[in-house]
Order: structure tokens, then C-alpha cells, then sequence
């Protein structure tokens, strides 16, 4: 997309590439997300997008990725990355963040389609985020959130070195559900970095994440929209509130 530079983005380790998603990966997520994410007893998702018939699960996951794309300024931003695996899409990751020239903070959230959960997939996918968040943009914390009883993702998490940070609360399908909030700084991740990621395509965006010059730098927000009020996102991002906790991705 000639007008778009995210589009260009992508990450790549041994075992997956995270890109931005061409309408065929959208077309192809949308149908791995309506074959099943998770078991139907369990929902790991505050904004329980997976209840439904298939139909309208894949609808949401089309409407998730083009909402993200239109709300999209340099103060307030989801960016959702398909998984591939051998070509094949096998699930989603983002990264998100409010006013990020200043907070160099971002919200991760992922899912895999569940016929390629506990293959080592999501570990490779969540260590490409990481690699993207911190070397690409210069971030300074990652945080995620994950319900309780979903041991998966709350694995994943310790297994990258995310330390606890309190606990958000949320009503899921009626009910009360805690989860944990766990964060990550980028001297941690330095010395748990134990698998090899490479970028591509991202100096032509970085101007859109609200990082302007070298990433790791604490740069000045780019350009006048950097510095306007951000509106209320379709797509939840940042400190304040998580809009999807992980899955289990182990």
C-alpha cells in the first residue's frame, strides 16, 4: 500500500513472521478466529468476541483490524500483525499505545487459532513483538494482561521475564473475572532475549507510532497531531484500561 507504511512492517524469527495483514491474511484470520480460539467453557477475552456464530466471529475479526486502521494517530494506536507459520496464518498479535512519544509504553495482546496452540508459536510470535517494541520503537515497558486460570498465557509471560503489576477487573459474560497485569522493562528483556528476531520495513512508519529519529531516543512527537487530544479509540490501547487480555499461546 503505497500511502500506508505501515503495510511494509514486518518481523521475522526462526519459526514465524509477524506482517501487516494483506486482505488474504484478513480473509484467512477471519476464518481461523471462526474455527476456534479457545475452549467454549473458558472465554480469555473481556470484549468476548468469540461468542457467536461463525459468521459474526469473522466479522469481528475484520472489523477489529479495520478499526485499529481508521482511528489510527501518532497519540493513540493498535497495531494488529498476523502470525505465519510455513505461509500459513495461524493468529494475531498487536501492539498498542497512548501518547507513546512520552510513556515509550505498549500494551501487547495475541491469539492463536487453536489447532496451532502448544506447537512453541506463540513464543516466537510474542518474542517478535517484543523485539518490535523495544529495538524497533524504543520502547521502555511492555505490559499484558491475562485472566486468571488461563495458565498458557500467564506461562508465556514469566517465561519472558514479566514481573506482576497489579490486577484489572472486568465483567465477562456476566460475571466477575480478575486478571493480571504483568510488565516488562527493556532491561529485562535485554537479558531474556533468547530468540533471534529481525525487522524490516518499519523506518518509513516510525513517524505514525509517534517516533520520530532514532528509536530508543526520547524524541519530540512528530508533527502536529502528535500533540492534539487523542479521541476515544474504537480500539482500546494503553495504560489506563486493557481492552483484550492474551490467549493462551504457549
Amino acid at each position: 500500500m503505497q500511502h500506508w507504511p505501515l503495510s511494509g512492517i514486518t518481523v521475522r524469527t526462526p519459526l514465524v513472521e509477524l506482517r501487516w495483514p494483506t486482505p488474504q491474511d484478513l480473509d484467512a484470520l477471519a476464518d481461523l478466529g471462526a474455527t476456534g480460539v479457545h475452549a467454549p467453557g473458558f472465554m480469555p477475552f473481556f470484549s468476548q468476541w468469540t461468542d457467536g456464530d461463525p459468521a459474526t466471529v469473522a466479522r469481528r475479526v475484520l472489523q477489529r483490524h479495520w478499526n485499529a486502521m481508521a482511528d489510527w494517530s501518532p497519540v493513540d494506536w493498535t497495531l494488529y500483525l498476523v502470525v505465519v507459520h510455513d505461509g500459513e496464518v495461524v493468529g494475531s498479535q498487536s501492539l498498542g499505545a497512548r501518547d507513546f512519544a512520552a510513556t515509550r509504553e505498549v500494551l501487547l495482546t495475541s491469539w492463536l487459532g487453536l489447532r496451532h496452540q502448544g506447537l512453541g508459536l506463540g513464543g516466537h510470535a510474542r518474542a517478535a513483538s517484543l523485539e518490535l517494541a523495544f529495538a524497533g520503537l524504543g520502547a521502555q515497558d511492555a505490559f499484558s494482561v491475562v485472566r486468571r486460570g488461563n495458565d498458557g498465557s500467564q506461562a508465556v509471560c514469566r517465561k519472558f521475564g514479566f514481573t506482576r503489576d497489579g490486577v484489572q477487573v472486568n465483567a465477562v459474560r456476566g460475571e466477575r473475572v480478575v486478571s493480571d497485569r504483568y510488565r516488562l522493562h527493556r532491561d529485562t528483556w535485554l537479558t531474556n532475549r533468547h530468540i533471534p528476531a529481525d525487522i524490516g520495513g518499519l523506518a518509513p512508519a516510525l513517524a505514525m507510532f509517534g517516533v520520530a529519529g532514532t528509536p530508543g531516543r526520547q524524541d519530540a512527537p512528530a508533527g502536529p497531531a502528535a500533540t492534539a487530544a487523542p479521541a476515544l479509540a474504537s480500539v482500546l490501547s494503553g495504560v489506563r484500561f486493557a481492552a483484550d487480555p492474551d490467549h493462551i499461546d504457549a
